[in-house]
């Protein structure tokens, strides 16, 4: 019988953030992210109406109109959600954050809802967007795509612990 149990090490891995199937960056109709501007990435095409997070970490920035918010891991990566295209210009309207920068959140947290009944009908795309965006630093990431994503459980990215 052992009397110290042995505390276990989080697994180096994202989740999906959202269910839905998972599309790499490369492939979303906004030139910004498809280029690889801001990075390398994945979207997810949601199933349901509220961003998880993925991994670990402390929020490091949540956009005004609560459309994008950014968050640091403890080994220097920092990642970018962006919900839908050009949902700026809908002013926060449609989109609750349930966190605050500085924040700091386990994988899985509930991180902010939005309506995509609204987004739609405003004309804009729903695909929910993950980037790294401290590409060409270690440590690594590697995303994973071209699966259908359960939130919470699927691995869509796999990195070095630092």
């Amino acid at each position: 019988m052992a009397l110290f149990k042995k505390k276990q090490k989080e697994e180096p891995v994202l989740t999906a953030y959202v269910s839905g199937p998972v599309i790499p960056v490369t492939e979303v109709d906004d030139p910004v992210f498809s280029s690889g501007a801001l990075g390398d990435g994945i979207a997810i095409r949601p199933e349901n109406d509220t961003i998880t997070s993925p991994c670990d970490g402390e929020i490091s920035m949540v956009a005004e109109t609560g459309h994008a918010l950014g968050i640091g891991l403890s080994n220097g990566i920092q990642l970018i959600l962006h919900i839908g295209l050009d949902t700026v210009g809908m002013n926060g309207k449609g989109f609750q954050v349930l966190v605050r920068q500085g924040s700091k959140v386990r994988k899985g947290t509930p991180l902010l809802k939005f309506d995509r009944k609204m987004i739609e009908e405003n004309g804009f795309s729903t695909d929910c967007i993950l980037v790294e965006v401290t590409q060409n630093q270690a440590p690594r990431l590697r995303f994973i795509s071209g699966m259908d994503a359960v939130q919470n459980d699927t691995v869509i990215g796999i990195y070095s612990q630092g």
